[in-house]
């Protein structure tokens, strides 16, 4: 009997390359998204395979006839402009989404699986951030909203784990790239890739010293599901260590793009995390992982992505 896996945020980018992964692996998955930032276009070559789409708003009810092993809550709005446009969906779908799809998997006897976020971590006075790092977060700035939505969903899905018994997994998941990215998300790498292509001013936001490490998606998603295979209920940081600044990925894009744009340099939005790189120790010992795609083939794959999606 094929295992069924039910995957909120089925639309957005990670959530569909999640759901074509677990096809691959033979499990039959029902994908659900209220396409506010999902597209249909990132899960349409799957309507074929063993794979049910549902439009539906996870805030509310979610109702799945038959048998359920695994529930992957991926919905939320997670890009900068989704912060600042979209700050109450993103609450809710922290808050009332997450406790919503632990019900499901609750009534169901199911693993439930949570994509948290190195938000969590807010902007880290402890680098590089372990798993047992508090964070330091501004629960009313503008990033508060993504940050702390995140934060209770760790919080309510332990509470389900201790309480239910219910076996609960959080993926803490630090940056991430690859194709079916959105093109105007606002993420340093769709941004940078975007302006390069098109010849526009690659816009960097304060010095560009601050730092992110980038993770390609391939190995996200093994991370992930070595950690849904697992018997770890912990956090678990899935992440690439290889940490470098920003100014440095923006002139690697413009170098990888064969781009004559030049860098502009503008004001630092509020909260802007200064560093950011993960510990993988545990998902090393935990789950025997760790990445495995250098940035200069991600890069590339994600480039000839956005190259079809503008048109260049």
């Amino acid at each position: 009997m094929k295992k069924r896996a039910v995957i909120t945020g089925v639309a957005g980018f990670i959530g569909s390359h999640l759901a074509e992964t677990l096809l691959d692996l033979d499990y039959s998955v029902i994908g659900i998204d209220n396409l506010l930032t999902g597209k249909p276009e990132n899960i349409s070559h799957l309507t074929n395979r063993d794979f049910v789409f549902i439009k539906h708003d996870v805030t509310n009810y979610i109702y799945i006839d038959g048998p359920v092993d695994f529930v992957l809550h991926w919905a939320s709005p997670a890009s900068p402009i989704d912060y600042l446009e979209l700050p109450i969906p993103t609450l809710k779908v922290g808050a009332l989404g997450t406790h919503k799809a632990l019900g499901l998997a609750k009534a169901k006897g199911a693993r439930f699986i949570l994509a948290s976020t190195s938000e969590v971590y807010g902007d880290p006075l402890e680098h590089p951030q372990p798993e047992t790092y508090w964070g330091n977060v501004n629960p009313i700035g503008p990033r508060g909203v993504y940050d702390e939505a995140k934060r209770f969903a760790e919080a309510i899905t332990v509470a389900y784990h201790r309480f239910h018994g219910l076996d609960t997994k959080i993926v803490r998941i630090f940056n991430t790239y690859g194709p079916r990215m959105r093109i105007n998300d606002g993420r340093a790498i769709p941004t940078f890739i975007s302006q390069a292509l098109r010849g526009e001013d690659v816009t960097i936001f304060g010095s560009g010293q601050q730092t992110r490490s980038f993770c390609y998606i391939s190995d996200l998603v093994d991370g992930v599901i070595r950690l849904m295979l697992s018997n770890a209920n912990d956090p678990v940081n899935i992440g690439n260590p290889n940490e470098m600044t920003i100014e440095k990925i923006a002139r690697q894009i413009i170098l990888a793009t064969d781009s004559q744009s030049t860098i502009a340099y503008r004001p630092l939005p509020t909260d802007d995390p200064k560093v950011r790189q993960p510990d993988i120790s545990r998902a090393k010992t935990l789950l025997g992982w760790e990445p495995k795609i250098p940035l200069d083939q991600g890069l590339s794959n994600t480039i000839d992505y956005f190259k079809r999606k503008i048109g260049t």
